[in-house]
C-alpha cells in the first residue's frame, strides 16, 4: 500500500481519539505500516493506537518512544498469544478501572490522580465504593435502548416508550408533586425500619406501602430502579426494578479490546482468533468444580479418591477445590490438621500419576478456613500450610476468594461464600415464590454487575479492593460455591454454576467443558 495513504489513515485514527502524532512518531508508524496488507491494516492501528492510548499521556501530543512502545508491545502480543491459554488470576492481581464521565470511557487507576489502593482503606475509600457501583450502573442503564434519548428528526412514537432518569437531587429541589418519575439509586435504612433511595446527589425517604418489586433479591445497599411519584419531602414507590443487565459483547462494542478481566494478556483475549480456535479445537477441556471439599473427613477423600479413580484414564485441564477444607474449622490445632490433611490428599493424588501429571489443581479458601479475617477479598491459605502439598503437587495453585480463570478467550470467576442465604434474610421484601430462588439470586448479582450487593456490615470487603469483586463486563462463567441446592441457569449469556456443599448434597459437583460452553451434573454414588 502507497505510504501516502497509511499516513492517512494512521493520522485519522490518531486524531478521532482527540490524539496528534509529532512528525518523527508519524513516520515510524508508517514505515512499520506500509508492508501490512489492505485488509489488517485498520485493525492493527486500532491496536496500536488502543496501546498508545493506555499510556501515562502527559498531553496530546504523541511522542516517537511512545510509538515505538507501543508497536514493540502489539507484535510480542501476537508472539505471546501462545502463552495467554491458562492463566489463574489473584483478585489482588485484577486491574483497576475507573469510569470517566467526561470522556466516556474507562481508564487504568495509573492514568488518574487516585492513590494506589491500600489494605487499610482510608474514609474516602467507603465513599468511592459505592459511588464507582452507581456510575457504573448509570453509565450502562443510559446506554440502554429505553433510556437513551430519540434521536432528533426520528419517529415520534418511538420516543414514547422512552424513559428519563432522575436524580434524587432533581426531586429535592421540586416543590410540586411529580408523578411517573424514576430514579436509579441505593437503597439504605438509616433509621431503624425506614428505607431511603440514595444517589451521589443525596437521599430521600421512601414510602414502600404500595410497592411493586420485580424479580430478584432487593436487599439494602442494592442499586434499583425506583418508579413512582414524589410529594413532600418522599417518594412514594409504585415499582422497583433493577438497572437492565448488558451482555458482554455489548460491552465490549463499546469499550473496545480494554483488558478488565486481568491476566498477561495486554488485551482482552476475547479478540484472539488464534485462542478461539484452540478453545474450540481442544474437546477434551474440562474443569471440575468442587465445594467444601473437607479434608479431614474420611468419607470425602474416599469419594476423591472415586473421582480421580474415573478420570485417571483422561485427566481434566483443572481440578477447582473449595473451601471450607475442614468441617470442624475451629481450635488450636486447625492449622496442623489441616497440614496433615493436605498430605493426605497429596498422597491420593500421586496415587494416580495421569492426573498428577497432566491436571492442575486450583484451590479457593471459604469462609471458615485460616485465615487473617472473612474480609473480601480473602487472600490465599498461608505458605507454611500448602508447602508440603506444593512440593508433592507441582501443578497446584492455591489462590484468593474470589478467583478469576482465563481458559482461551473464556472467562470464569470463583467465588467461595454462602451468599444465597445471606441474600435471603436481608431482603427488603422476600419474594412471593421461593422456588425461584436460584434465578431471582442471579439475576440480583448480574444486574447489580458485583458480587456481593449487601451492606458491608452483613458481607464485609475491603473498601479499596471493592473492584475485584465486580462482575462487569460479565464473564462468561460465574461459579457461586454455595452450600445451597445445586443449580446451573444461564442469563444475559453468562453461565452461572453452584456445585452445591460436596459432603451434604450427596457429593455432587459439576464438570464444565469449555469448547461447547455446557456443564454437565455429576454425583458420586454410595458405596
Amino acid at each position: 500500500m502507497a505510504s501516502s495513504k497509511v499516513k492517512v489513515k494512521v493520522s485519522s485514527s490518531f486524531k478521532m481519539r482527540g490524539l496528534v502524532l509529532r512528525p518523527e512518531a508519524s513516520r515510524y508508524l508508517v514505515e512499520v505500516l506500509v508492508s501490512v496488507s489492505d485488509l489488517e491494516l485498520e485493525d492493527v492501528i486500532e491496536r496500536i493506537t488502543d496501546v498508545v492510548e493506555k499510556q501515562p499521556l502527559t498531553s496530546n501530543m504523541i511522542e516517537l518512544s511512545m510509538v515505538e512502545s507501543a508497536v514493540q508491545e502489539c507484535s510480542q502480543s501476537c508472539d505471546e498469544t501462545i502463552d495467554h491459554v491458562f492463566n489463574i488470576i489473584g483478585a489482588f492481581d485484577v486491574p483497576r478501572y475507573l469510569y470517566s464521565s467526561e470522556r466516556k470511557k474507562f481508564v487504568p487507576i495509573a492514568m488518574t490522580s487516585h492513590p494506589a489502593p491500600k489494605i487499610c482503606g482510608a474514609a474516602r475509600d467507603k465513599a468511592e465504593l459505592f459511588r464507582e457501583r452507581y456510575t457504573i450502573l448509570q453509565q450502562r442503564t443510559h446506554r440502554h435502548e429505553l433510556f437513551t434519548p430519540p434521536v432528533i428528526g426520528s419517529d415520534p412514537d418511538e420516543g414514547r416508550n422512552k424513559f428519563q432518569l432522575k436524580t434524587v437531587e432533581a426531586l429535592l429541589g421540586s416543590t410540586a408533586k411529580l408523578g411517573e418519575v424514576i430514579v436509579l439509586g441505593m437503597i439504605t435504612q438509616l433509621k431503624e425500619g425506614k428505607f431511603y433511595l440514595e444517589d451521589p446527589t443525596g437521599t430521600i425517604q421512601l414510602n414502600l406501602s404500595k410497592a411493586q418489586f420485580h424479580s430478584g433479591l432487593y436487599t439494602e445497599a442494592c442499586f434499583v430502579l425506583a418508579e413512582g411519584w414524589y410529594e413532600d419531602a418522599v417518594f412514594h414507590i409504585n415499582a422497583f426494578g433493577f438497572p437492565p443487565t448488558e451482555p458482554s459483547s455489548t460491552t465490549r462494542a463499546y469499550y473496545g479490546d480494554v483488558n478488565f478481566f486481568g491476566g498477561p494478556s495486554p488485551a482482552s483475549v476475547k479478540s484472539s482468533a488464534k485462542l478461539k480456535q484452540l478453545e474450540e479445537e481442544n474437546e477434551d477441556a474440562m474443569f471440575v468444580f468442587v465445594s467444601d471439599v473437607w479434608l479431614d473427613s474420611v468419607e470425602v477423600l474416599e469419594k476423591i479418591h472415586t473421582m480421580f479413580s474415573g478420570y485417571s484414564a483422561m485427566p481434566p485441564t483443572c481440578f477447582i477445590f473449595c473451601g471450607n477444607f475442614s468441617s470442624a474449622p475451629y481450635g488450636r490445632n486447625q492449622i496442623q490438621a489441616l497440614r496433615d490433611s493436605l498430605k493426605a490428599l497429596a498422597d491420593v493424588i500421586c496415587e494416580y500419576p495421569n492426573i498428577h501429571k497432566s491436571s492442575r489443581f486450583v484451590f479457593v479458601p471459604g469462609p471458615e478456613d485460616p485465615g487473617p479475617s472473612t474480609i473480601l477479598p480473602r487472600p490465599p491459605l498461608a505458605e507454611h500450610i500448602t508447602e508440603e502439598f506444593r512440593q508433592k503437587v507441582p501443578f497446584s495453585v492455591f489462590t484468593t476468594n474470589p478467583c478469576r480463570i482465563q481458559y482461551c478467550t473464556q472467562e470464569m470467576v470463583v467465588f467461595r461464600e454462602d451468599l444465597v442465604n445471606k441474600m435471603c434474610r436481608n431482603c427488603v421484601r422476600f419474594p412471593s415464590s421461593s422456588l425461584d430462588i436460584p434465578n431471582h439470586f442471579v439475576k440480583t448479582i448480574l444486574s447489580q454487575g458485583h458480587l456481593t450487593p449487601l451492606p458491608l456490615y452483613v458481607s464485609p470487603v475491603y473498601w479499596a479492593f471493592d473492584y475485584t469483586l465486580r462482575v462487569y463486563p460479565l464473564p462468561d462463567v460465574i461459579v457461586f460455591a454455595d452450600k445451597y441446592d445445586p443449580f446451573n441457569i444461564t442469563n444475559t449469556d453468562c453461565l452461572c454454576i453452584n456445585p452445591g456443599s460436596f459432603p451434604r448434597s450427596g457429593f455432587t459437583f459439576k464438570v464444565y467443558y469449555p469448547s461447547n460452553r455446557s456443564v454437565e451434573d455429576s454425583k458420586l454414588q454410595g458405596l
